[in-house]
């Protein structure tokens, strides 16, 4: 770390940030569905200058609230997005909120970490943050999810400074509003992660058993006010639409809690896993101090300490709660990065600082998990340079037209894998003691490696996945004309061919004998026959696994 730097420690986090989390953000299409449905709905918000709803195809989206989706807004509207005078990419701007917050959570954590435990600890906290995978890539994407976490740990956080100094106000209103707009972000989910992590505090600590009526006070005082940001807003919009917007709101919450919503089912161990390689390099030495408080002798203060406790129940709540949900997908257990990071951020801390060694277990991990994690990014390009080798390998019909995709490889994409697997290697397994410079070089070289991963990579899959239907979409753009999907669920023919109103959907226009303007249907190359032989439609061309009709 450059000394001039260290000693403006937020331009130097400011700086990183920057480079990590920028360059790359307009490398690829956005992705569907996530990233695709926030953006539309921004541009929706922009073209019926309607900032209050949020909506979907010109019609009220209820899944989520307005929040993020603002800040999107605000970025195209920045950016000049949609216009002649755009100065960035679509996706660049789509992005763009999500570097900011990103840079702005390696500031809070080093922020939190300087003014409870030293400046070593905030600098070990943040990098920790930034050497992870996935926060990583959440920073440089559309997703709601890195601002709904960065919003619940400072709702977390005032509360734990408010406890401190017995409830003081100023922190518990200060606390309402970062869950209120957490609520805003995403829904109620949000309440619910703040209110379990205080509650399991209060259990576990036999000391607060007697102040029993002083946290129910305070827990109900900011859950009302943060309720009151989310209910006014629905207040509103259910005046606009109705309140059967807000019962479909709870059933969707609901839904996800109770089923594998959307094909997302997954086993119960899945989100430990998707931390586990997910979260690497750090996850590998950050587990010990998640699952045993030895560690906490090396602590200072009862501040610390209490932090310690504090951090680790968020993270156990997060991880069981969406461990139990039914719907289970990478981003739902996101909350867990803070306090996974503030745990590694710890150990390298205290390693350092000589108050504990180097586990031989931390070693064998990164070298075990550093290799699979390799592995697997060298087998991607590694498919996609081979793809018609691999095609009679697969039953799945779609992803075999996937596969045909013309994309180009060079080659040296499967030498970033290899060059991670030698830095790994190199880093880890070299002659001599192993000391924390070793493992802040694998750390940078992790970093590196998934930016290079971003720019080269990422953007060849997505020429698989969607390329070919996002290039149809634009070669319609400003034309008089109906696109719709049939068959499958799709975002993206809103977004990028900017469709200028509402109009029926793909299966309703179908069933029409006639239409008021020339009207193309997409679907997959596996929907069902009844489908693909509609007597309404000509078939126009069959291309990497999308089949592309016309109205009759």
């Amino acid at each position: 770390m450059n000394p001039i730097l260290l000693r403006k420690p937020y331009l130097f986090w400011a700086l990183i940030g920057a480079l990590v989390y920028i360059p790359f953000l307009g490398a690829s299409h956005l992705f569907d569905w996530d990233e695709i449905n926030f953006a539309e709905s921004a541009r929706e918000m922009i073209k019926t200058g309607d900032y209050l709803s949020v909506q979907i195809n010109f019609m009220p989206f209820w899944e989520k609230p307005p929040l993020f989706i603002w800040l999107q807004a605000l970025s195209f509207q920045f950016f000049g997005t949609f216009t002649e005078k755009a100065w960035t990419s679509m996706e660049f701007a789509a992005r763009f909120p999500n570097a900011l917050i990103g840079i702005a959570t390696l500031l809070t954590l080093y922020r939190i970490g300087a003014k409870h435990f030293s400046p070593k600890m905030g600098h070990l906290w943040a990098f920790s943050y930034l050497a992870a995978i996935t926060p990583h890539v959440y920073a440089s994407s559309g997703i709601i999810d890195p601002l709904f976490n960065l919003l619940i740990f400072l709702g977390v956080y005032q509360l734990i400074l408010s406890f401190w100094k017995n409830f003081a106000t100023k922190e518990l209103i200060i606390s309402s509003i970062f869950i209120g707009l957490a609520l805003l972000t995403k829904g109620p989910v949000a309440l619910l992660i703040w209110g379990l992590t205080a509650v399991i505090y209060v259990l576990l600590s036999r000391t607060e058993w007697g102040r029993l009526l002083a946290w129910l006070k305070a827990l109900t005082w900011v859950s009302i006010i943060a309720i009151f940001f989310f209910a006014s807003w629905y207040g509103i919009i259910a005046m606009k639409f109705g309140t059967g917007i807000i019962a479909d709101f709870f059933a969707y919450q609901i839904r996800l809690f109770t089923t594998g919503d959307a094909g997302h089912g997954q086993p119960f161990y899945y989100h430990a896993f998707v931390l586990l390689l997910g979260c690497f390099p750090i996850s590998i030495w950050a587990i010990s101090p998640l699952i045993s408080k030895k560690s906490d002798v090396n602590l200072a203060t009862q501040e610390e300490r209490n932090l310690s406790v504090w951090f680790r129940i968020l993270f156990w709540v997060v991880l069981i709660l969406f461990s139990l949900v039914k719907t289970k997908i990478v981003h739902y257990s996101s909350m867990c990065w803070i306090p996974l990071s503030f745990f590694s951020a710890r150990v390298l801390c205290d390693w350092e600082s000589g108050f504990s060694t180097w586990k031989k277990s931390n070693s064998i991990g990164l070298l075990i998990i550093g290799l699979l994690f390799s592995l697997i990014l060298s087998l991607v390009p590694y498919i996609g340079s081979h793809s018609f080798e691999i095609i009679p390998l697969i039953q799945d019909k779609f992803v075999q037209g996937n596969l045909q995709a013309p994309v180009y490889w060079s080659g040296f994409e499967i030498l970033i894998g290899v060059a991670f697997a030698l830095a790994i290697i190199y880093w880890i397994a070299q002659k001599g003691a192993l000391v924390p410079k070793r493992i802040y070089g694998l750390m940078i070289t992790g970093i590196a490696i998934i930016m290079m991963y971003m720019a080269l990579v990422v953007p060849k899959i997505e020429g698989y996945t969607q390329a070919t239907v996002i290039d149809f979409y634009e070669s319609k753009v400003g034309q008089k004309v109906y696109i719709e999907t049939v068959g499958f669920k799709s975002f993206a023919h809103l977004l990028y061919f900017q469709k200028e109103s509402a109009s029926p959907d793909g299966e309703t226009l179908l069933g029409m004998k006639t239409v008021d303007r020339p009207t193309y249907f997409v679907m997959k190359n596996d929907v069902d026959d009844i489908m693909k032989y509609h007597p309404h439609i000509t078939f126009m061309k069959e291309e990497n696994g999308f089949l592309f009709y016309k109205h009759k």
